[in-house]
């Protein structure tokens, strides 16, 4: 299993990303509205609920929709998305969801949007289910192998280099959340895709998003000979939408046991 990239480089990423992370954001939307979905057609009503990798915020106006009475906790380890956020929606919270600065049992809920796949199961899990109540629970939605899957093939047409982060896939996230004592209650699994009319500009709107940190070390600027291998090796792709680039998105409901 890979570890996931630095945390120091997924900061600074996203860090940098901020003041223009919403405006390619459409699929980080349609994920999080699906997961709104999702934690609210299972009745529950909690009334303390984290946003654990809460980015620029996009979810917390639909949280305070559906649950007008919680108090809303937002946590965020890089400090330019927390100032990104609507006034007064909820408490900002600068940490690493690995880490989390709460006491045990002290929330109803925890949300989190594509943020999980940063993390190691094995250490993000546990966390989050300390920070759960028992009968609270966990709503997220999470990065699979499958996400970035035509970059992956177009780059092995120009180097061996990992250039695309291996995700965790589902079976490996469910396990992780299990072990940590929680029981799955619902779960799904879709592919989300962006559009964009050329590489450039694709390429452009993953790295705003921070989907292009992988850990490996720094490469130098393809030459013209490997970016127009790129380009024609992505092409094929080509839909009358443009380019496509595909999130391979899961979604799990779980519940911490008693």
């Amino acid at each position: 299993m890979q570890a996931p990239a630095p945390k120091r480089a997924v900061r600074a990423a996203f860090d940098k990303a901020a003041d223009h992370y919403d405006a390619v954001a459409a699929v980080q939307r349609a994920a999080c509205d699906r997961l709104l979905d999702l934690a609210t057609g299972q009745g529950f009503q909690p009334g303390r609920v984290l946003d654990a990798g809460c980015g620029t915020g996009y979810a917390l106006p639909g949280l305070r929709r559906r649950f007008p009475a919680a108090e809303l906790l937002a946590l965020d380890f890089a400090p330019a998305m927390l100032r990104r956020h609507p006034a007064g929606l909820a408490r900002p919270l600068c940490a690493d969801l690995e880490h989390l600065p709460l006491a045990d049992g002290c929330l109803d809920a925890i949300w989190s949007s594509y943020a999980l796949q940063w993390c190691a199961p094995g250490r993000a899990f546990p966390e989050l289910a300390r920070g759960l109540r028992p009968g609270g629970q966990l709503w997220i939605a999470t990065l699979g192998p499958g996400t970035l899957a035509e970059l992956r093939d177009a780059f092995r047409q120009v180097d061996d280099a990992e250039h695309v982060l291996p995700f965790q896939p589902p079976e490996a996230v469910i396990a992780a959340v299990e072990a940590a004592g929680l029981r799955v209650l619902a779960r799904e699994r879709a592919t989300l895709r962006a559009w964009a009319p050329d590489l450039r500009r694709l390429l452009a709107d993953i790295k705003t998003l921070g989907a292009h940190q992988t850990g490996a070390a720094r490469r130098k600027p393809l030459g013209k000979s490997a970016w127009a291998r790129l380009q024609a090796a992505y092409e094929p792709h080509r839909c009358a939408e443009g380019l496509p680039a595909s999130y391979d998105t899961f979604w799990l409901i779980a519940e911490k046991r008693p």
